[in-house]
């Protein structure tokens, strides 16, 4: 096989799975948004089923409860079916869904192995999750 040949079947996979790499990520993107969507719906509606029939007083702040202020709280009033425990597990699963998606770009281009994106990458995913969890401690509170 000629050498153009060889480097042209090689283009066109490389295209190939770079095609395949994007449409699992749209899709994945599609679904996080989509499952994220349903949680809170389904906290709203939990939520409307029993709220209290009394006018909400908007004038003072309220802060969040101390139990929707950790991650392992929200997730254990979620599966209580509390419902503003489960809105916010949705709105987790919607922050959460692009940091997925920057995760499995990595495992993406380590498929194709194209190493300065695998890097640049990696720093994107490091400043994601240090913007979101900050301080570790915030997360389980402590």
């Amino acid at each position: 096989m000629p050498a153009d040949a060889t480097k042209a079947a090689a283009v066109d996979r490389r295209a190939e799975t770079d095609q395949r790499i994007e449409i699992f990520l749209g899709h994945l993107l599609r679904l996080g948004v989509v499952v994220a969507a349903l949680v809170v719906i389904t906290g709203g509606v939990l939520y409307l089923k029993g709220a209290p029939s009394t006018i909400p007083n908007y004038k003072d702040f309220h802060g969040q409860p101390e139990a929707l202020r950790s991650v392992p709280a929200i997730v254990q009033g979620s599966a209580d079916f509390q419902p503003l425990a489960v809105i916010q597990f949705g709105l987790i699963l919607l922050i959460a869904t692009p940091v997925a998606r920057v995760f499995f770009s990595i495992i993406g281009f380590a498929m194709e192995r194209d190493w300065l994106y695998i890097v640049v990458t990696i720093i994107v995913l490091a400043l994601l999750l240090h913007s979101l969890v900050g301080d570790v401690r915030i997360l389980f509170n402590r």
